[in-house]
């Protein structure tokens, strides 16, 4: 379905209160779209709601909390009649070297990112079903490029490509397409968040394009053409889809000596960090949505 009216579709958005998220409903609402936002930040998602005009509605609850997901799904089919597309965009990330790493720091992530997404897909995919909709899942580049003291996030992104690979064969023939996102370092809150933790000088030493950050209406925009053509891929920057063909080959090349001296720098901030603020605080989820992701509903 190469071009999807979006005017009067409903389109269930997780992590709405912040970046991405919200980025990307108000982008959809200039599109005629309906938007159902669940976060965890009531007075953020109003604020965005509103942003959004009368056709929004924000839903409080924890993607980690199926019964609490299942609310929110309920209250948007309520409040529209059903849902059309659905984008799993919930998530947090942390920074941490596994020997040191807080074990529930992982957990969280990983249960946020992955975790979250399989029960955003689960609770709406009946309305899916029944309207021939279309699902948007955010991975990262982080799929591809697999940084030293990333372990949470890295291994649920790339948990949750899997995952999205998975769903887009189940239900192919149903007339459901899957979408899955790719997006390097965008301008949120999270990135500021790494990039303020001790360990966030590590991404100046990326090279070229992969260290820059770019804009979130960027990923806005290419969000509502991704729902607009149904599409398999999202990406930002499109150079991303290099990176996923030869991922692979990235992956067996040798670290530079540059890239091993980051390593072994991080390795020792990281040690002072945890001795200064124990591993609890060293490997907590950053940013002011990973703090409100730690909440536990």
């Amino acid at each position: 379905m190469a071009d999807w009216d979006l005017r009067g579709k409903t389109i269930l958005i997780t992590g709405a209160a912040r970046g991405i998220g919200a980025e990307s409903a108000r982008r959809l609402a200039t599109r005629g779209a309906k938007l159902a936002l669940v976060g965890l930040e009531p007075e953020e998602l109003e604020r965005v709601a509103a942003q959004c005009g009368p056709d929004a509605a924000w839903f409080e609850a924890d993607v980690t909390d199926r019964a609490a997901l299942d609310r929110a799904v309920a209250g948007a089919v309520e409040r529209f009649g059903g849902i059309d597309g659905v984008m799993a965009n919930a998530g947090i990330g942390g920074l941490g070297l596994i020997r040191s790493l807080d074990p529930a720091a992982f957990e969280r992530v990983v249960d946020v990112n992955l975790k979250g997404p399989f029960n955003t897909i689960s609770a709406c995919l009946p309305q899916l079903l029944e309207r021939r909709g279309y699902v948007l899942v955010v991975a990262s580049m982080a799929v591809v490029a697999h940084m030293p003291a990333s372990a949470g996030y890295s291994a649920s992104k790339s948990g949750v490509e899997a995952l999205t690979n998975v769903l887009r064969e189940e239900v192919r023939h149903l007339d459901v397409d899957v979408g899955c996102a790719y997006f390097a370092f965008i301008g949120t809150d999270l990135v500021a968040g790494q990039d303020s933790h001790p360990l966030g000088f590590a991404r100046a030493s990326l090279p070229g394009p992969l260290a820059k950050t770019y804009p979130v209406s960027k990923v806005g925009e290419a969000v509502a053409d991704g729902f607009a053509g149904r599409k398999r891929r999202v990406l930002v920057p499109r150079w991303i889809g290099a990176l996923l063909i030869l991922r692979g080959l990235i992956q067996w090349l040798p670290g530079p000596k540059r890239a091993r001296e980051i390593a072994r720098e991080m390795d020792e901030r990281f040690e002072v960090d945890v001795r200064e603020r124990g591993a609890e605080a060293a490997s907590a989820p950053v940013g002011a949505g990973g703090r409100a992701g730690t909440i536990r509903r």
